[in-house]
């Protein structure tokens, strides 16, 4: 069972703070792989950058000297986290997980990433983006460490299948040139797709290589600025059918793109238009209840 339960300890009143980030809990939520703590410190690759986090003060830094909004400051969180907890399910865990949030990620490597975590486990996941980061990207420094960032587009669309495949891809290897030849020749524009509305910006992600509905939804609310965005696989579909069984959000087993977007469009009636926020929130309590029995991200 996957029930949520009421969590045994409320946040303190300054955990409470629409402001406060938990750094730890947004970064282990399933949204991002390529990132490493040490000490009080996280090191994440987020394309082109090497982005350092201070877990206490919250501060950002990077070795180009720009500063992404990673954790997307700018959005009103009182008013979503208002909006989201009208459902009493997303209200727990929103007390639970309050300063867990979306994280702003680089297109390009948010789209080979979730097309690299089908029918794959989070290690499995992790070992093979840093290996192909090791083979296929460029290298910079920052607090005196060396890492390796996200392969371009080209360097992927140049790879040789064989080359790929060494770095723990298997039958997604394929997936990955074919989707990132895609990005190099400009057949699909990633960052034009941020201003598209909901529905063109899906429809265009389901053309490329490798991307089926739940992976274009990871895209949209992950890199694209698509907060109605709603990541629907196996597991969240089971999160919903324990925790809402009177409501018909359908199941992943045998959904097609068209029982995607009607299972889409009843959520969005349900959880509003911050329902990637109300996604997450109930992802990462129904994660933390499994206790890490999700072993395989399953292909949508």
């Amino acid at each position: 069972m996957m029930r949520m339960r009421r969590p045994q300890a409320r946040p303190s009143r300054s955990r409470q703070s629409h402001d406060a980030i938990d750094v730890e809990a947004s970064i282990n939520s399933g949204q991002v792989f390529l990132w490493e703590k040490d000490g009080d410190m996280w090191y994440g690759v987020d394309g082109g950058q090497i982005v350092a986090v201070d877990q206490t003060s919250k501060k950002i830094r990077t070795q180009s000297g720009r500063l992404p909004d990673i954790f997307r400051k700018s959005d009103d969180m009182k008013k979503i986290l208002r909006e989201i907890s009208h459902d009493s399910c997303v209200a727990l865990a929103v007390r639970r997980f309050r300063g867990m949030r979306l994280m702003r990620q680089n297109p390009f490597q948010c789209m080979i990433t979730f097309i690299t975590s089908a029918n794959s486990n989070i290690p499995r996941i992790r070992n093979t983006l840093f290996r192909l980061c090791a083979k296929y990207g460029s290298t910079a420094e920052l607090d005196g460490k060396k890492f390796s960032l996200f392969p371009k587009p080209e360097a992927l669309a140049g790879a040789r299948i064989r080359g790929l495949e060494s770095c723990g891809l298997g039958y997604r290897a394929r997936y990955v040139r074919d989707a990132a030849s895609m990005v190099a020749s400009g057949r699909i524009d990633l960052d034009a797709l941020a201003g598209a509305p909901y529905e063109d910006a899906f429809e265009s992600l389901l053309g490329v290589a490798g991307v089926g509905s739940k992976v274009a939804d990871c895209v949209l609310l992950f890199s694209l600025e698509k907060l109605e965005a709603f990541p629907l696989d196996r597991w969240m579909s089971r999160i919903l059918a324990e925790n809402y069984p009177h409501e018909d959000f359908g199941r992943m087993i045998g959904m097609t793109p068209k029982r995607y977007a009607e299972a889409h469009a009843r959520i969005l009636g349900r959880f509003g238009p911050y329902a990637g926020y109300a996604q997450q929130f109930l992802f990462k309590m129904g994660r933390d209840e499994a206790n890490g029995a999700w072993a395989v991200e399953p292909e949508d």
